[in-house]
């Protein structure tokens, strides 16, 4: 599976961005596909996740009740709207996809095996 991010660029805060991720390949719909971010000196955090089925949706802490992940399998894409952004929200953003990943597992890096190559949101105050 390859994956292409896109959609982030500098917006004000309270603003909105919707970020889409395309994923090549017939195993789309066998993977996990999961958000991401990445702040300057930080670790890398997990936003927003859903299961193959799209039937489970996990939201970090920071971005619950701002951001909603949804996938397309008929474009073999997944979205993050993205609203009420803050400064704070400002990172690298970067889609993940794995084949193996449950419940227990889905806010970890390590639990991925495909990462696309990150798009940047910026969020000025």
């Amino acid at each position: 599976v390859q994956l292409q991010a896109s959609g982030g660029g500098l917006v004000q805060a309270g603003g909105s961005l919707r970020l889409s991720c395309a994923a090549s390949g017939r195993t789309f719909r066998d993977n996990a596909m999961s958000w991401f971010r990445q702040a300057p000196g930080k670790e890398r955090e997990f936003v927003a996740g859903t299961r193959r089925s799209g039937s489970g949706i996990f939201y970090g802490d920071s971005v619950k009740g701002r951001f909603t992940i949804s996938r397309d399998s008929a474009k073999n894409s997944v979205y993050l709207q993205m609203n009420s952004l803050k400064p704070e929200d400002t990172a690298v953003y970067f889609c993940a996809a794995g084949v193996t990943v449950i419940s227990s597992t889905v806010r970890l890096e390590s639990a991925y095996n495909y990462w696309g190559q990150g798009t940047q949101v910026t969020v000025s105050s």
